[in-house]
């Protein structure tokens, strides 16, 4: 049996063409970049989240000496939301880098945490995923990653 899926996604090419609380969003992501620990790689990546209440929250990346204990953005924004505030559900995420030649996708670790999130509580979230001055967004994790593992 043949199937096909269709991505839906939608694409800005500048990032002051989104909703103003998107474009918060990614300014929010822009600035966790300046918290990163990013030592070996030199690539400073920040992730931000807005959550039911309208709380933002931020997570950046950490490289180890002991690769590969390092974490990405979004892992740390994810597992720091789960430990702290679980309740208050992720409605948007948003993904930026320092240096930002190109838009900043998220790793297929991060693809299956951002599943698992969204699984957990129950609701899909949007993610938009920026740089070089444009944005990505798609309306769940499932579309970033269709085949996703599940126990």
């Amino acid at each position: 049996m043949e199937k096909k899926m269709i991505l839906e996604y939608r694409h800005f090419e500048a990032i002051g063409d989104m909703a103003k609380e998107d474009v918060e969003l990614v300014e929010a992501a822009e600035r966790a970049c300046g918290k990163a620990v990013a030592t070996y790689s030199n690539f400073h990546v920040g992730a931000a989240a807005r959550l039911e209440s309208g709380k933002i929250i931020t997570g950046s990346n950490v490289e180890s000496e002991v690769y590969p204990a390092g974490l990405c953005a979004e892992r740390t924004l994810l597992y720091h939301h789960q430990a702290s505030t679980p309740e208050d559900r992720i409605v948007a995420l948003a993904i930026a880098s320092d240096p930002s030649h190109r838009e900043c996708y998220p790793c297929g670790q991060c693809r299956q945490v951002l599943y698992d999130v969204e699984k957990r509580q129950g609701h899909p979230f949007r993610i938009i995923m920026s740089g070089a001055g444009t944005a990505t967004v798609v309306e769940r994790a499932s579309d970033l990653l269709p085949f996703t593992f599940e126990l």
